[in-house]
């Protein structure tokens, strides 16, 4: 169809090139009234111009039609998917809400963001079949743009007619032999039909030129508009869209972490008479000195995964990802270790193990940063 398009072009251009050039002939053998000028070629290429330029935007708004109309009806199938989704998110939500489950109020939460999500969804859709689909598909096939075009063919039509006139003048002025009477009526009666002729070809090409000109503006209008409504859609409907998932993902965020604070022990630190702070010394009066002495001579490196603000003198701040060299630790859930070369108390949950190390060989590593 494409190659079919262009040759039909290519023929156009051959014939208007040959209409110039039996018009410009007509004008140098030209006889007062079939005089053809400068202004009548142009606004014949001004025709032809309107012509390409109002076909190449019915076809552009053709296109864009057929794009959003594949575009709406994707999107609705994907609405109904996720409308589905968001059915079954609030379900478990409902069904569950009375187990007090993090994962039932996220799972309704979910649901209720999808739902509104997709109500954004068929609100663009909304906008871009009725305000954009629609009209443009109206232009496309509207009156204004076929009157034009049926206007600027019967132009060529009667520049067609035109032109054998003019030849048929060529050919009786070109027997100048031949002055008899009947020759000489005959000359001066094609002269007047193409003066005729001439006339209404004017008119009705000045006409064409108004209509098709008129019908340009109101493409090129129309089409930048029904952009600009199509990308106002489009972004509002992913602004709320941003909006519903911000609000959404912080409402996980904020489950997340009164999920992760239950779960975290509350503890305190030794206050007994075991224990006291590092700088006043360790006493325990524990019956089991023999596992204390051997706790005494093993040292562990542990990983911070939970932060730890000191609150009392002896405690030890932590941040998480920080390690430990872990020295002792109680049976009430503290530990003592040192950590950026501070040393004090700590939560045992808030770290974890990742290897065990002998007292003698950390002496033994010591004793070489000391010789250093």
């Amino acid at each position: 169809m494409e190659a079919i398009r262009k040759q039909a072009s290519k023929l156009r251009e051959q014939v208007a090139r040959q209409q110039q050039a039996i018009l410009k002939q007509l004008g140098q053998l030209g006889h007062g009234g079939v005089m053809i000028d400068e202004a009548d070629m142009e606004l014949h290429q001004q025709l032809q111009n309107l012509y390409k330029s109002t076909r190449a935007a019915k076809h552009f708004q053709r296109d864009i039609v057929r794009g959003l109309d594949g575009f709406i009806s994707t999107s609705k199938k994907e609405t109904e998917i996720a409308k589905k989704l968001a059915e079954v998110c609030c379900k478990y939500g409902i069904e569950n809400q009375d187990s007090g489950s993090p994962l039932a109020r996220v799972a309704s939460d979910l649901g209720t963001s999808h739902a509104s999500m997709e109500d954004h969804r068929d609100r663009m859709l909304g906008i871009l079949g009725y305000q954009v689909s629609d009209p443009l598909r109206a232009l496309v096939n509207g009156a204004p743009l076929e009157d034009a075009r049926h206007l600027t063919h019967r132009y060529d039509r009667m520049r067609q007619e035109f032109e054998i006139q003019a030849a048929e003048v060529i050919r009786r002025k070109s027997k100048s032999r031949d002055t008899s009477a009947e020759s000489t009526l005959k000359l001066k009666t094609a002269e007047k039909r193409l003066t005729e002729t001439k006339s209404s070809m004017l008119a009705l090409g000045r006409e064409a030129a108004a209509a098709m000109s008129s019908v340009e503006d109101k493409q090129q209008e129309t089409t930048f508009q029904k952009l600009l409504t199509m990308v106002a859609a489009e972004r509002s409907y992913h602004q709320n869209v941003i909006a519903v998932l911000e609000k959404l993902h912080s409402e996980m965020i904020l489950e997340e972490e009164m999920e992760d604070s239950s779960l975290r022990p509350e503890v305190q630190p030794p206050r007994d008479d075991n224990f006291s702070s590092p700088n006043n010394g360790i006493v325990s009066n524990t019956s089991n000195g023999q596992d204390d002495e051997s706790k005494s001579n093993m040292y562990f490196i542990a990983k911070v995964i939970h932060s730890f603000d000191a609150q009392a003198d002896g405690e030890l701040n932590l941040e998480v990802d920080d390690y430990v060299v872990v020295r002792q630790v109680s049976s009430n859930g503290w530990s003592e270790g040192e950590c950026r070369g501070k040393a004090g108390w700590f939560p045992s949950a808030y770290v974890e193990k990742i290897d065990r190390v002998p007292t003698s060989q950390l002496s033994r590593e010591d004793d070489d940063d000391s010789s250093l």
